[in-house]
């Protein structure tokens, strides 16, 4: 059974960095893409990064030049890593995989950027 730990919100001040970390388990192989989405009450879930089986990354045009994804093979566990951040980019952060075509999510994990 695929599982999705988040780890690393909290509240920061605008300008600051937060690193968020996403533990898998369960998966033996077949990942397409390992990702970050976000979304607020009453909001589209959007999406923020991701990273393809192949190294490939993509990033919403919100984040480009401030989030970056990146993943540790050996943990099983990838990373955003989130710097100047903007009250804008508050929102519940979530975690995802697609495994030969489904989607996992994780919990989520909240992120408030104060002004």
């Amino acid at each position: 059974q695929v599982q999705l730990v988040e780890s690393g919100g909290g509240l920061v001040q605008a300008g600051g960095s937060l690193r968020l970390s996403c533990a898998s388990s369960g998966i033996i192989s077949g990942i397409n893409f390992m990702g970050w989405y976000r979304q607020a009450p009453g909001k589209q879930r959007e999406l923020v990064a991701t990273l393809t089986s192949g190294g490939s990354t993509y990033y919403g045009d919100s984040v480009k030049g401030r989030f970056a994804i990146s993943r540790d093979n050996a943990k099983n566990t990838v990373y955003l890593q989130m710097n100047s951040l903007k009250p804008e980019d508050t929102d519940v952060y979530y975690c995802a995989v697609m495994v030969r075509g489904i989607m996992y999510w994780g919990q989520g994990t909240q992120v408030t950027v104060s002004s």
